[in-house]
């Protein structure tokens, strides 16, 4: 079973992050930290494409499944994946919520994960 979601989306890395990042907060996430790892590997002196993760989430909606499963906590708060191919195309990946199947959750607990895939999807159309 695949537990990541890659889609192809038009526009820049740093057009896309802006996007998503605003889509998050209108929808009332928080955004944990938004890492550039091409800038840390140009930090030392080393060549990466574009590549920005956001980690966000919303502590209402994450601490019930911390809670029911404390291991879930390794995989939350959420990620989203944006980045540029050898092509130059744009893409975004995110984890689907059948990661946290892995936990032994119940499905109903973590289906409340399934919305922010769509929010992100949303985001970058």
């Amino acid at each position: 079973m695949t537990t990541l979601k890659t889609v192809r989306i038009a526009g820049h890395v740093d057009d896309i992050v802006a996007r998503v990042e605003h889509a998050l907060a209108a929808a009332g996430m928080k955004i944990f930290a938004t890492i550039d790892q091409a800038a840390e590997a140009r930090a030392v002196g080393l060549a990466m494409r574009p590549t920005v993760v956001i980690v966000f989430g919303n502590p209402k909606g994450g601490t019930p499944l911390m809670v029911a499963k404390p291991t879930v906590a390794i995989d939350l708060p959420l990620k989203a994946l944006i980045w540029e191919d050898e092509a130059g195309a744009t893409w975004l990946t995110y984890n689907l919520p059948a990661l946290l199947e892995r936990h032994g959750l119940d499905p109903a607990l973590a289906a409340t994960l399934a919305p922010a895939g769509a929010l992100l999807e949303k985001a970058v159309q």
